[in-house]
């Protein structure tokens, strides 16, 4: 176990703490709050005086406690509503957007199992259902609405997509899930073997995988940094999370030709986590025109996390001047 600098032995036993239930996960988050907002990282620079910023549980329809969170410029008119499936918000709220993400049931915040995801269709239908309330408040009915979604929220973005063809303005995707790398997939021989098991053992954690951090962050400095991610799953995928995550990505790869609103697709071109070659083949195939790939040379899978500061900040440009070029469009 990896000792964080500065952290007293009190502190240390909440962050070893078994994180499968919410409690634990709830409350490492408490008790390292303050810590992680002093990491000297470029989106922990990000101010958020001039923001609203709301936090909330909200009980949904299968009973489930769910973490939602929101972030509103405090004086600006709002361009659009971006709902982001996981990540950065601050930057894109100061830019005049009103941000909204939750966590996954089973992940951050949220009430489940730890990283279990017993059916991806049903997963999409939570986040579906958490956006649709948002959508029907009066301040925000009328405005432009985007989603964003990265890596695994990629996958989850274009399943909103495919599940309502129609609601949304836009979508921006940062190296989205549309194919796992090869190499980060067990054997063929191995999954033969799991496929029985998962109906055994669905929860349990078995799935050999490679050390993520290692593999996604480019930077020395901010793979030491990934650590303070206190709640985030640190072992082995469970059996049935994997074989879902491998069948969305199969069956996203199958309909690539059906996804059809405006696009952004953001990917490294040394990711080594999920496959820039499929962030092209969407790029190619999806059934629009207004559709853009910007590939990054030598960049890892965390675009917005692991780069060097001025990829980081490359990137945020390309999706805020994006954001602003589609909203203007939309309200005209």
């Amino acid at each position: 176990m990896m000792k964080l600098p500065g952290i007293d032995i009190k502190l240390q036993k909440i962050l070893y703490a078994n994180m499968d239930e919410v409690a634990n996960r709830r409350r490492a988050r408490e008790a390292f709050k303050d810590i992680q907002l002093g990491i000297d990282h470029i989106l922990f620079k990000t101010p958020s005086d001039e923001l609203r910023i709301k936090e909330s549980y909200e009980v949904n329809s299968k009973g489930l406690e769910i973490f939602c969170k929101s972030w509103l410029p405090e004086a600006s008119k709002l361009k659009a509503a971006v709902f982001y499936c996981h990540g950065i918000a601050k930057k894109l709220a100061l830019s005049g957007y009103g941000v909204f993400a939750m966590d996954y049931p089973g992940f951050g915040l949220s009430e489940g199992l730890h990283s279990y995801i017993p059916s991806f269709d049903d997963l999409v239908d939570d986040v579906i259902e958490y956006f649709s309330k948002i959508k029907e408040n009066p301040e925000f009915r009328s405005l432009p609405s985007f989603l964003f979604g990265q890596s695994m929220g990629g996958a989850i973005v274009l399943k909103i997509h495919l599940k309502q063809s129609k609601a949304w303005d836009g979508a921006i995707l940062v190296a989205p899930m549309c194919k796992i790398v090869d190499s980060m997939i067990p054997p063929k021989w191995l999954i033969k073997i799991f496929l029985p098991m998962v109906y055994v053992l669905p929860k349990h954690k078995l799935i050999p995988q490679k050390d993520l951090v290692d593999t996604a962050f480019r930077e020395s400095k901010k793979k030491e940094q990934a650590a303070y991610n206190v709640i985030g799953y640190k072992d082995n995928p469970r059996l049935l999370t994997g074989l879902e995550m491998l069948k969305t990505t199969e069956e996203i790869e199958r309909r690539l030709n059906e996804v059809s609103l405006p696009l952004l697709i953001l990917h490294g071109e040394a990711d080594k986590v999920t496959d820039p070659l499929l962030s092209k083949a969407l790029y190619e195939k999806a059934n629009c025109s207004d559709k853009t790939l910007k590939l990054y040379k030598d960049s890892y899978h965390c675009l917005l996390e692991g780069e060097p500061d001025e990829i980081i900040i490359q990137v945020f440009d390309e999706i805020i001047s994006w954001l602003d070029e589609h909203s203007f469009k939309v309200e005209a």
